[in-house]
């Protein structure tokens, strides 16, 4: 009788996993259960990291494809399959959301952190975050209209932008209102007056471009610096703000 070679497998063992067996029977259940709940971890990091990188190849992939692109195309463009895509996103909203999230922390947020923290005046605080929001949709409209025109957008990803967003620019206001001695007990609520008025106003802008960049940021100016300008002479009170004439003015004459 002729007998078959038997086949061996090779395994690759980690140093953690180079422990003698007898030595591995008597350790405690604790420490077996720790060495597990370790490698667990690793893989828990391994997959948030592998998302990471996907998700950033779906960037690149989308400027690259532009914002109508499937995900046979951003798979082809990264360069894995779409199963990798699905191993990773359960479906496309997945996808969507995480690049949303990605895009605000890495590319927009930034931005405007950098355009809040001048050590300027009020008036160009407010002109230089707008120039920063609305430049920062503008250099990357691809991916702007991925990740808020395509339907597909998660409504909760974009209120935690919101909500981002707003926070910041609440801790600002009061910041400011309070060294020239103003109430800020609406600067939340005036915050998001202004964050969702500035965002829905940029994505109209997005799809109907009949202004230049820098007109856009001259009206959204106007009328951002108006109302604080507004608040800032009831010195934040309502109660003050009630109490005053409320009569438009005369347009300037030329020249003025």
């Amino acid at each position: 009788m002729v007998h078959e070679p038997i086949q061996t497998r090779e395994f690759t063992l980690s140093t953690d996993d180079l422990v003698d067996v007898g030595e591995l029977a008597e350790r405690p259940a604790a420490v077996r259960t720790g060495r597990t709940d370790g490698r667990k971890r690793r893989w828990r990091q391994h997959k948030i990291d592998r998302r990471e990188e996907l998700v950033d190849g779906t960037l690149a992939a989308i400027r690259t494809r532009g914002s109508n692109a499937g995900m046979d195309e951003i798979a082809a463009e990264i360069g894995v399959s779409k199963t990798v895509l699905y191993r990773y996103f359960s479906d496309k909203n997945d996808l969507v959301h995480a690049t949303m999230q990605r895009f605000i922390e890495t590319t927009l947020m930034p931005r405007v952190y950098e355009a809040i923290s001048l050590d300027a005046d009020e008036y160009q605080l407010v002109r230089s975050a707008l120039a920063a929001y609305v430049g920062t949709v503008d250099d990357d409209p691809e991916v702007y209209r991925f990740i808020m025109g395509n339907g597909s957008t998660d409504q909760s990803s974009l209120a935690e932008f919101e909500k981002l967003f707003a926070d910041v620019v609440t801790t600002v206001i009061i910041d400011r209102s309070t060294e020239h001695g103003f109430e800020t007990e609406g600067a939340l609520l005036w915050s998001y007056v202004l964050v969702g008025g500035i965002q829905l106003a940029t994505h109209w802008w997005t799809t109907d471009k009949t202004m230049s960049r820098e007109e856009v940021i001259d009206y959204l100016t106007m009328m951002a610096w108006s109302a604080i300008e507004g608040m800032a002479r009831a010195g934040g009170s309502r109660a003050i703000f009630n109490a005053q004439p409320h009569i438009l003015p005369k347009p300037p004459q030329d020249g003025a």
